[in-house]
């Protein structure tokens, strides 16, 4: 059964090649919202976070190109693929730059086709993955007190708990009790735990250097 929030976005303003599109990929269980033109899509772009888009670059209102861009604006993270003739090499390289995850020439394989979507929504679900874990670590370090997020960043640094208790002027005692505490808030099972959160948060560049011990 395919997951029923997850689509692929068609644009296309020729209606055959919309159904034609919608009916392949209806056959291979994936589910299809089908738009006539780019500006249609970009009615409902900023509430869509998952699947993709497939789009002709060559429409009469706002081209592919003018599509990739818009989103890019709209910061709307959904893998782009683009359709193009074979006379528009050089408007897919364009749209490769912009940022199109991948295009297809027509006339295309089916196989080829369905490969390249499931490709894209599987590179989609993998980012969703990383900015919902960047997220939840994000909210757990908005938890932590002043000292507990100092206490972090000298741990993610390789520095030893009496280091970092005399760079704060405070006792070891009390940089235990402030480790326990930002482990429990983290839901950290282990410092490689805080190590791999760090990385996600991007907080790593702002810890101190390690010291000699």
């Amino acid at each position: 059964m395919p997951d029923e929030n997850i689509f692929v976005h068609v644009i296309d303003d020729d209606e055959a090649a919309r159904d034609s599109l919608a009916f392949l990929l209806g056959t291979a269980k994936i589910n299809v919202k089908t738009y006539d033109s780019a500006s249609e899509f970009l009615k409902v772009a900023a509430n869509v976070t998952s699947g993709c888009v497939i789009t002709d670059v060559r429409m009469p209102d706002i081209s592919g190109i003018d599509l990739l861009r818009r989103l890019k604006e709209l910061r709307v993270g959904l893998p782009v693929i683009v359709m193009t003739g074979h006379a528009d090499v050089q408007l897919a390289v364009e749209a490769m730059k912009i940022g199109a995850a991948d295009f297809l020439e027509k006339p295309f394989d089916e196989e080829v086709l369905l490969a390249t979507v499931r490709s894209a929504l599987n590179r989609q679900d993998s980012e969703g993955k990383r900015r919902a874990d960047r997220l939840n670590v994000e909210n757990r370090l908005a938890s932590l007190s002043k000292r507990e997020r100092d206490v972090l960043e000298g741990l993610v640094a390789g520095l030893a708990n009496k280091q970092i208790a005399f760079d704060h002027k405070i006792s070891p005692r009390t940089i235990e009790i402030y480790r326990a505490n930002l482990m429990t808030k983290m839901q950290a099972a282990s410092l490689s735990d805080l190590v791999r959160m760090a990385l996600i948060a991007g907080i790593l560049d702002g810890a101190d250097s390690p010291r000699p011990r």
